[in-house]
């Protein structure tokens, strides 16, 4: 599959602008309409778009700008208890399975016309929601793919294994993708990573705290399970072998703040000397076996290969079944009988995570067919649920923001202006896609049957595969997406310079048509922005205009951008989210970097738009109180403890508290707006204040 690109919501990315695009938008609600009078009523005043319901006056704005705006909402509401988390991303997420479950009951309650896009919809949610049937299979869908394992006779075979395991996803410690050539932006490339654990992160299986002892024992006894469940003989030592396996694995690996440095993580080989750097890994072998047949690819992270060749050639073979009959067993779970989901949800879902309930079966079932079918998904939700005009004011609304991104550029007091001008020069190649794709994935080749949930989950897995393998040797296609119109979410893609924002998260609270532009700007306008400043981060600013990894910073500006970054590695790891468990700093520095300098833009683009007018106050606020309040109300949410532990480890977003309070303590205009003075909780010396973009 494809690399993901950098998102705004963690694990899941406006002035003169608004108050036009609002104009646009009931002139066009009065000329659409049939027979409407000559003379159109005065359109009704536009709302503060604050959910004041939700606020806790007692706490200090000075102090807590994410407490005064959520607390009460905070106090009075529990997270599902199907969830790990819950807020604003989320009930929109709510919203978009229930249309998409709309969409789907109607499709699967009709017998559409074979191999038709209504037929595949149906026939997989059907295939999902029948249990009687999959009760009945139990571990059969098993029995094939268990038997190719058993047959596995030296470490070659294993890694062919690895290799086909690639076509149909599931996880081997070889993850394989095809990317664009990071050096050569213009051309697909196959690219491995380090894979293959069953936890969150690496040190889930190295730290001696108790809870990451308590967890090791919990995967022991959920990987026992399973395996008894498969029908595999003494399921016990076979879970040792396979936790001993993962131990290996996660000692080699690269933490997760190195793991994402995009220049030591391109690491270019011809395929024909590969194995030279990485001995015990014949390259060769393994990307015939996948079907990859290029001169050169890309090594992540070569010490992690270096450590699995010599794993293959020194642990036991009979450990690598282990560790593979566990990580099949494990990854198809959710397809299987209720005992393996079940079995599956009080590990992963209850031990790790912390949720509480198992999410219905119709979310998951409506989850599987948009992680298989999503652009038919998409093409539907986006004729039933996201109007025309919509696509069209958001367009204006990014424009706005690109334009007040390169006023930000030009009055930069600490870069050159060689490097300013190639700055400037990405910014005006940054593409924008908005809504939903121009062209809608093909599924013809996709066989989907009502009694074979597992067949469709691994055909439709190669199906992807082969997608992204045909890829291989074609002009790099700048127009895909790589999420779905009824994802709520936003992104940037350093590869293509592009940013991408779904319909369902152009709702509200992140975008109101009916509200003041000043929440607009606090909430859609700093999300556009954040994802405009990953073009600026400290790994996208990485990239040039044409999405090449290029030096193109002079050594004097990088140093001063390295000095304002590092500011803001220290100021973010000073946080303490739960007792004795710091905000990684390096880890969260490109989202980091993104919110505040996303703040930053949306609130300079706010400011224009008033045009030197001042902003009318509404519900007692002023415009640009209104702006910091509507940024504010974005990140409402809560975490449960295990969830947030995982999130502080290996998630490069910062926690929802600190995305609120961090950015807002470094803006002198948060300062002004709200009195902000010496001894509150959110003052920072001016000194120490981080501006960067």
């Amino acid at each position: 599959m494809l690399s993901a690109p950098w998102s705004i919501v963690p694990g899941v990315t406006r002035s003169r602008l608004l108050l036009t695009l609002l104009t646009v938008t009931l002139v066009w609600a009065v000329t659409a309409c049939a027979g409407a009078p000559s003379t159109p009523a005065s359109p009704a005043p536009l709302t503060s778009g604050l959910m004041l319901s939700g606020y806790n006056r007692h706490i200090r704005i000075q102090d807590d700008l994410f407490q005064f705006v959520n607390g009460q909402w905070l106090q009075t509401t529990e997270i599902p208890p199907d969830r790990t988390r819950y807020g604003a991303f989320d009930a929109l997420a709510d919203k978009a399975d229930q249309d998409l479950r709309a969409i789907v009951e109607d499709t699967a309650a009709h017998h559409a016309a074979a191999s038709s896009p209504d037929q595949r919809i149906g026939d997989f949610y059907a295939s999902f929601m029948d249990t009687t049937h999959l009760d009945a299979l139990g571990a059969t869908p098993l029995r094939s793919s268990l038997a190719r394992i058993d047959g596995l006779t030296n470490p070659t075979d294993v890694l062919r294994y690895f290799a086909s395991s690639a076509q149909t996803g599931t996880p081997t410690p070889i993850a394989l993708s095809i990317n664009q050539d990071a050096r050569n932006a213009d051309a697909y490339i196959p690219s491995v990573s380090q894979g293959g654990l069953s936890m969150p992160n690496r040190d889930y299986y190295l730290k001696t705290d108790p809870q990451f002892v308590t967890l090791r024992d919990q995967f022991r006894t959920y990987a026992t399970r399973v395996l008894g469940l498969a029908g595999i003989p003494d399921p016990a030592a076979e879970a040792d072998r396979a936790l001993a396996v993962e131990m290996r694995l996660a000692q080699a690996q690269w933490p997760a703040a190195q793991d994402r440095d995009a220049t030591a993580t391109y690491n270019k080989f011809a395929v024909s000397d590969a194995t030279a750097h990485t001995p015990g890994l014949d390259w060769r072998t393994y990307l015939d076996a996948a079907g990859v047949h290029t001169p050169d690819f890309i090594v992540s992270e070569p010490s992690f290969f270096a450590a699995l060749g010599t794993e293959l050639a020194t642990v036991p073979l009979a450990d690598w079944k282990s560790y593979l009959r566990f990580k099949l067993i494990d990854d198809l779970s959710p397809y299987l009988s209720n005992d393996f989901v079940t079995a599956r949800f009080e590990f992963r879902g209850r031990d790790l995570a912390g949720q509480q309930e198992m999410r219905p079966r119709w979310k998951r079932g409506v989850a599987a067919v948009d992680n298989a079918l999503g652009d038919l998904l998409g093409q539907r939700y986006v004729q039933r649920y996201f109007p025309p005009d919509a696509k069209k004011r958001i367009d204006a609304l990014v424009g706005r923001l690109i334009d007040a991104y390169r006023s930000s550029i030009d009055g930069l007091d600490w870069m050159s202006d060689a490097t300013k001008a190639q700055a400037r020069d990405k910014l005006s190649k940054l593409a924008v896609k908005i809504g939903y794709p121009d062209a809608w994935k093909d599924y013809s080749k996709l066989v989907v049957t009502r009694d074979d949930l597992v067949g469709n989950v691994l055909r439709s897995a190669q199906l992807e595969f082969q997608r992204d393998l045909d890829r291989l040797g074609k002009p790099v296609d700048r127009k895909e997406w790589f999420t779905t119109p009824q994802t709520v979410n936003a992104y940037y893609n350093p590869n293509l310079n592009d940013i991408t924002f779904p319909a369902a998260i152009l709702q509200p609270p992140f975008f109101d048509p009916h509200a003041d532009d000043a929440v607009n700007y606090g909430a859609i306008g700093a999300v556009i922005g954040h994802e405009i400043s990953h073009a600026f981060d400290d790994q996208g600013r990485k990239f040039d205009g044409a999405g090449n990894l290029r030096d193109w910073w002079t050594p004097q500006d990088l140093q001063r951008f390295t000095a304002r970054t590092q500011a803001l590695v220290a100021q973010y790891s000073a946080y303490e989210p739960l007792p004795g468990e710091h905000v990684n700093g390096e880890l969260t520095l490109g989202e980091n970097i993104a919110d505040l300098s996303g703040l930053t833009v949306a609130l300079r683009a706010y400011q224009l738009s008033l045009g030197g007018r001042p902003a009318t106050v509404i519900d007692g606020f002023t415009g640009e109180q209104r702006f910091f309040l509507g940024w504010a109300q974005v990140w409402r949410g809560k975490t449960r403890e295990q969830d947030l532990r995982a999130q502080l480890l290996s998630d490069p977003h910062s926690p929802n508290e600190f995305r609120t309070n961090g950015v807002v303590s470094n803006l002198p205009e948060y300062y002004t707006t709200f009195d902000v003075k010496p001894g509150d909780k959110l003052f920072r010396p001016p000194d120490q204040r981080v501006k960067i973009w």
